[in-house]
């Protein structure tokens, strides 16, 4: 699976307003809301789910990269939202530096390779510093998405 085949320019926020790992959640989220990948009636039970996997251990991997993920039986496919912050976010990172880059994704249950696979390729393509400073300046959501595209 590409890492852009889970995202649509809609899914991704160059410009997220969140403060603190929490409401960057929260607001990705309600991003996969409006763009129809999760019911709204689930919000509050995936994010619950999202923030418990969260509280185990912070997914701010360090470099300014945070990668909220969680599995569950409300979805019946991969689904995921980008957000940039250009002041960062209070992820409560590994390093102790904010974030500018948050990746959520949910996988649903029972999909435990399909989720490690996952995880692993974001957090290997985000670890580039190349690749974080080109999504870091793209100027459009369509833009991010085609770095995310150019992945292999």
């Amino acid at each position: 699976m590409n890492l852009g085949d889970i995202l649509s320019p809609g899914q991704i926020n160059p410009e997220m307003q969140a403060s603190n790992r929490w409401e960057a959640i929260d607001e990705l989220i309600n991003n996969l809301v409006q763009t129809g990948k999760i019911k709204p009636e689930n919000r509050d039970q995936i994010g619950a789910v999202v923030k418990k996997r969260e509280t185990s251990m912070s997914t701010g991997i360090g470099f300014g990269i945070g990668i909220p993920h969680a599995s569950t039986d409300l979805i019946y496919e991969v689904v995921g939202a980008f957000g940039r912050s250009k002041k960062g976010i209070n992820f409560d990172a590994l390093d102790n530096q904010p974030v500018k880059l948050v990746m959520l994704f949910l996988v649903p249950q029972g999909q435990f390779q399909k989720h490690l696979l996952l995880l692993s390729s974001f957090a290997r393509f985000l670890s580039n510093r190349d690749n974080r400073q080109k999504l870091e300046t793209a100027p459009t959501a369509e833009e991010i998405l085609a770095i995310f595209r150019s992945a292999t």
